[in-house]
């Protein structure tokens, strides 16, 4: 299991979860951050750093937010960015996002 980043981080992008990642899996989208699930290693350092509450340990996303999971997981499959699992977020910014979050009407925030 890993951790899963939900519709609240949508439009947020507060990335105070990506600096504290000890292993880089968190990458960065157009609207949304998104966790790559092989890399992470369930620590959960970005639950506790999160200030939207956007990310759960996968068996506690709440289940009108259970899609994200699977947003999570295709976000780095080839029908989206291909960017399988690289083993290093690096700082590495996509101006992609999975076709549901694209999808979604803009956030004032």
């Amino acid at each position: 299991m890993a951790y899963v980043i939900t519709d609240a981080c949508v439009d947020t992008k507060d990335r105070a979860c990506v600096f504290c990642c000890p292993v880089d899996c968190i990458y960065e989208g157009l609207r949304t951050l998104y966790i790559q699930p092989e890399e992470c290693i369930n620590c959960g350092l970005c639950l506790s750093v999160c200030p939207v509450d956007a990310i759960y340990d996968e068996a506690d996303v709440p289940a009108a937010q259970r899609h994200f999971v699977a947003i999570n997981r295709e976000f780095f499959g080839p029908a989206v960015t291909g960017l399988g699992s690289p083993g290093s977020a690096d700082g590495k910014v996509t101006p992609l996002d999975h076709p549901f979050v694209a999808a979604l009407p803009l956030r004032e925030r």
